[in-house]
């Protein structure tokens, strides 16, 4: 099984039988189905991988999950450029075409190679992007492709990212802390968190 298809199968087992019992119920969101041929034009096109419903408001949510051993981040993490892609129009990530209005960042209490054994989430945040997205073109959180490990606050009131390179040359990402969005702009940058702050 390709490197693809195990993170697909990780990540869609957290959702089932992680987010949707204890992140999504408690929030009162239900998965809306969607067609398996629109759902992936979405996730390619706009960087969503499931729409909710709470009453009469919509909420579409990119996920990303990470097993134990990360238990000490404080970040979230967006794929930024895959430039080795032989494809040019596939050089752009996450960032530059993400529609989601949330972000959705766990991580479980079992190793990756013991998805099954997971109960609970270690922490998890739910961001809010349209905020993140806002302080990005305000150049309050910026992308720098600076050689650092992680984000640092500039001048007090900005937060500078690096870039990180995937050590198999895949694609590169940058982190941005969720305690630093917190700490500069308050808890309406999440929706709802365990563990991070």
């Amino acid at each position: 099984m390709s490197k693809y298809y195990k993170d697909r199968a990780f990540t869609n087992y957290v959702h089932t039988n992680l987010a949707i019992p204890l992140i999504y119920n408690p929030l009162n969101w239900s998965e809306v189905q969607l067609r398996k041929d629109y759902l992936k034009y979405i996730d390619m096109m706009d960087g969503i991988d499931y729409v909710f419903r709470n009453g009469n408001s919509i909420m579409s949510v990119q996920e990303r999950f990470r097993e134990k051993r990360y238990k000490d981040f404080t970040d979230f993490t967006i794929r930024y450029r895959r430039d080795s892609n032989k494809i040019s129009d596939r050089h752009e990530s996450e960032y530059y075409k993400m529609k989601a209005h949330y972000f959705t960042y766990g991580i479980i209490d079992s190793a990756k190679d013991e998805t099954e054994k997971a109960s609970s989430f270690i922490k998890y945040a739910i961001i809010d992007l349209k905020k993140v997205y806002q302080k990005l073109d305000e150049k309050k959180i910026y992308i720098s492709d600076n050689g650092r490990n992680k984000c640092k606050i500039i001048d007090g009131n900005r937060i500078e990212c690096p870039v990180k390179y995937n050590s198999d040359g895949s694609s590169s990402f940058f982190p941005i802390d969720i305690s630093y969005l917190v700490k500069l702009w308050g808890t309406d940058m999440l929706i709802a968190q365990d563990g991070f702050l």
